[in-house]
């Protein structure tokens, strides 16, 4: 903005009262970014491009980059633990700001910039003039970063640099309070489901809190487990629980269903029938997800030869009914599963699966509504159950 005299001015008070009362119109957070952005170049900062970096606590990724630049949209990218180290990783100025907790400036354009980091050469060629990268302290002291650039002839003036670390401050609180929603959710996306997690969020804790919902269930278990665990140490068991549910988690999401408990090397997940008439698309998802598990699973002694483990053998067993979902515990500690005469039948009919060598069954009631062939394998006396249970299997099995 231009003063009574004609000279710029750059007042970012407004900008940091916003985000001091919490940025409460940009939710999201790369909405956050975006909107302290757009404030800044009304307050008189000519920026060209911002990116953001969070590390985060995620079992696969490390940390994620939100980029805005002039005209376009922000953009997100993310670092996984897996991802190979380059020369640029190992020389980050990121890395660099992070780890020593200081501010950085570099002008591009001056003959006696100090170019130590290879991104600062890919900023000159691209058109920047100016780079101010500012550590983002959050309260627990962890440490994340801003890169603020522009391409204004001579680069930014005192007044600008001012002016943005005027608003750094209170950008890291609210970088920090979104991150922090952020872990959360994705702390009950891994350890309880994305399903789930949401209903933890909307403050569905109380012990006893429960739902009927109809669903498809799927309950597998590995063969020989207890055998195999006396002949191998607990690491080399522990990778193969691993790639064995490898094989399973994302085949079931993928196809629609919430992953609920893992017990030892049983897996229990349900596929929720939202309206009765997606009941036989549902059963059919779920038995696709396990025609693609079983291959999966067969697949797996080309992984495990070099360990000299035997094939990993499992039989999966797929019902059809209706289970309470809900909060179950004692005291503090509380499991969000689903329980009910459905989820026991699916147990009773995975170990029919064993007794008849079959590695996938399901229960008459999911077989009446998949569209999918299946075989008759007859009735089987069920503990637990009154009346003798038909089970059907795959033709091919």
């Amino acid at each position: 903005m231009t003063n009574i005299t004609g000279t710029t001015t750059c007042d970012t008070r407004g900008v940091a009262d916003w985000l001091l009362s919490g940025a409460r119109s940009a939710s999201e957070p790369y909405q956050a970014v975006a909107e302290t952005c757009e404030r800044l170049g009304a307050s008189g900062i000519p920026l060209w491009r911002v990116d953001v970096f969070v590390r985060t606590l995620h079992p696969n990724i490390a940390g994620r980059r939100f980029r805005w630049q002039v005209g376009s949209e922000v953009s997100i990218s993310t670092t996984t633990y897996d991802a190979p180290a380059t020369y640029e990783s190992r020389k980050s100025l990121v890395e660099s700001v992070c780890s020593s907790g200081i501010a950085l400036r570099r002008r591009l354009t001056r003959s006696d910039c100090k170019m130590e980091f290879p991104l600062l050469l890919e900023l000159l060629e691209e058109g920047a003039t100016d780079l101010l990268a500012t550590p983002l302290v959050f309260t627990d002291g962890d440490v994340h970063a801003a890169l603020w650039t522009t391409c204004q002839p001579g680069g930014f003036t005192d007044e600008q640099i001012a002016g943005i670390e005027a608003i750094v401050e209170p950008f890291a609180r609210v970088a920090e309070v979104r991150a922090l929603r952020r872990t959360a959710t994705n702390l009950l996306d891994t350890y309880v489901g994305s399903r789930t997690g949401q209903r933890i969020l909307a403050g569905q804790i109380q012990r006893g809190h429960c739902e009927a919902i109809n669903a498809a269930i799927w309950l597998s278990d590995m063969r020989g487990f207890t055998a195999l665990s006396d002949q191998f140490s607990p690491r080399t068991m522990i990778n193969l629980l691993n790639r064995y549910f490898d094989c399973q988690v994302p085949v079931i999401l993928n196809n629609g269903g919430e992953v609920l408990n893992f017990m030892g090397d049983g897996l229990l997940a349900m596929f929720p029938i939202e309206d009765v008439g997606e009941t036989a698309q549902v059963c059919d998802q779920a038995l696709a997800a396990a025609i693609e598990t079983r291959a999966r699973v067969l697949s797996m002694p080309k992984l495990i030869e070099m360990e000299h483990l035997p094939p990993v053998r499992f039989g999966l067993a797929l019902h059809l009914g209706e289970v309470l979902y809900g909060n179950i515990g004692g005291g503090n500690r509380l499991d969000f599963t689903c329980i009910g005469p459905a989820v026991n039948l699916a147990a009773r009919l995975e170990k029919i699966a064993a007794q008849q060598e079959r590695i996938i069954v399901t229960s008459a009631a999911f077989a009446s509504h998949c569209q999918s062939q299946l075989s008759d394998l007859g009735q089987f006396s069920v503990r637990g159950f009154g009346t003798p249970q038909t089970v059907f299997g795959l033709p091919d099995e």
